[in-house]
């Protein structure tokens, strides 16, 4: 089961990179409102690594099983994708991270470094705040199911 939740991890970051490199081709990386779709393609993965692990486990799930999934493969996502972005903003386009950060921060910093840790963080917290969303629909119930007379 770990395997699998490593490799949706690895894979919500393809698809974060992917869609990245996609926007980066139109030009519209700089585009700070279509960063929104990052969310959905890490909530999409989310959803998946749970929903998989529901479906494994079959009764033997349990809230924290599926918690766990979906934060191992929220943070592998966040860490290859911060990790890639370091990549691109100190080794390909090193202009990109100060545009963002003076657009961002106005003068306050313009220092990259402190993007990278905005993106870390805001990865680790969306991981996290889904997971627990998913997990309300995905927990074993404990209502009782007798039906009234």
């Amino acid at each position: 089961m770990e395997k699998k939740i490593i490799k949706y991890g690895v894979f919500i970051a393809f698809g974060l990179i992917l869609y990245f490199l996609i926007v980066r081709m139109f030009g519209l990386h700089e585009n700070p409102w279509l960063r929104l779709l990052n969310g959905a393609i890490v909530a999409l993965g989310i959803y998946k690594v749970i929903k998989d692990v529901k479906k494994e486990s079959g009764v033997n799930f349990n809230y924290f099983e599926g918690f766990k999934a979906g934060i191992i493969s929220g943070f592998i996502a966040t860490l290859v994708f911060t990790f890639f972005m370091a990549i691109y903003i100190f080794h390909i386009d090193v202009e990109f991270g100060e545009k963002i950060m003076a657009m961002s921060l106005g003068s306050v910093s313009r220092e990259p470094g402190l993007l990278l840790f905005i993106i870390l963080i805001e990865g680790f917290a969306s991981t996290v705040v889904l997971s627990l969303l998913f997990m309300q629909k995905f927990k074993p119930s404990w209502n009782i199911n007798n039906k009234l007379p």
